[in-house]
């Protein structure tokens, strides 16, 4: 890394949804806030990636401008953090065939997330960018020479590959990629499935009453709460594996308050499992009222967005372009003149 700059860290969130989801915001948003006071920090919308399966594209622009409004709803500040849709970039995708003509097919083959999601309409049915989907994740990392890069465990293994693609091509051609390190947050918070609290909350598994969507009716993301799937007895104590309902409830409380799950148990104690929902449920509905408050006011205002989004999508190729430029030299193409 230049002795010039700060350390860099990247990061997306898919449109495939209309609204992002409790455990996304807890998860993902809160850090990817927190990072921007030790980064230099670059987050985007990945509608490239999304149109891996099928799509409507009518769905994916409008999905595109929610997701855009819900990253900045969550605190992240278009002033401190690069933000920008990653088909405004042309360089990513430039950058991805250079990649795709390195990877090996085994090495493509052994992916598994091309596995889990194949399976389900079958090989012959899934699209050849699913299949090359890591190595676009790829040249999303490397085109801004991240230093860091936040990621779940599900995660891990496209950064391996892209760690392996930046160190092939720079053992090839010369030095020209930094190497990314996974950026682990320590105890961070894994949110469950509200009505299936051994699952993690989810778009694609969860059921409606087990998910709360930041963008839900705060009416309605507070009666999710009280429904909750709890435990037998009455004790409220955080104990994932035997109270894995209440110890969920306990895990969302205390991220959202910043109080220590201790404290929480402390408070409640002799009280029913029914006080510290509506206490829960009080909080997640103020907080989705906000949230849905600035998202909407963000996208009642089509043109301010689109500008602010062509502003980061131009502060993304300041930096994406001479990394493009570079790779292109180095790969031997003949440079426009």
């Amino acid at each position: 890394m230049p002795a010039d700059r700060q350390p860099r860290v990247l990061s997306g969130a898919q449109p495939t949804a209309d609204s992002y989801h409790l455990g996304n915001y807890i998860g993902a948003f809160k850090q990817w806030v927190a990072l921007q006071d030790e980064f230099e920090a670059f987050y985007f919308i990945p509608d490239m990636h999304a149109i891996t399966v099928e799509y409507d594209p009518a769905a994916l622009r409008e999905r595109t401008y929610i997701a855009a409004a819900q990253l900045i709803a969550a605190g992240v500040d278009p002033e401190r953090s690069v933000i920008f849709v990653q088909s405004q970039v042309p360089e990513h995708a430039q950058l991805a065939w250079v990649l795709q003509c390195i990877t090996g097919f085994g090495e493509a083959s052994r992916m598994t997330q091309f596995k889990d999601k194949s399976s389900k309409t079958g090989a012959d049915s899934a699209s050849v960018g699913l299949f090359t989907y890591p190595t676009l994740m790829a040249a999303d990392i490397l085109i801004y020479q991240a230093d860091r890069v936040p990621v779940g465990e599900d995660q891990r293994q496209h950064i391996e590959l892209t760690r392996n693609l930046a160190q092939r091509f720079n053992h090839r051609f010369g030095e020209t990629f930094t190497v990314p390190e996974p950026h682990i947050v320590k105890d961070i918070a894994k949110i469950y499935d509200l009505q299936d609290p051994t699952g993690k909350m989810s778009k694609s598994f969860s059921g409606p009453n087990g998910v709360v969507n930041m963008l839900d009716d705060p009416k309605t993301a507070a009666k999710k709460i009280r429904s909750a799937v709890t435990d037998s007895g009455s004790e409220i104590r955080f104990d994932p594996e035997n109270k894995p309902g209440v110890s969920n409830l306990l895990t969302i409380f205390s991220a959202l308050t910043g109080r220590p799950v201790d404290a929480i148990v402390t408070e409640f104690d002799g009280q029913q499992y029914g006080h510290l929902k509506v206490a829960l449920a009080e909080i997640v509905g103020d907080l989705v009222r906000d949230f849905g408050a600035r998202t909407r006011a963000l996208l009642d205002d089509r043109a301010e967005l689109d500008a602010l989004l062509a502003r980061g999508a131009e502060r993304a190729r300041a930096v994406a372009s001479p990394t493009l430029e570079l790779v292109y030299e180095r790969s031997g193409f003949v440079k426009v003149r």
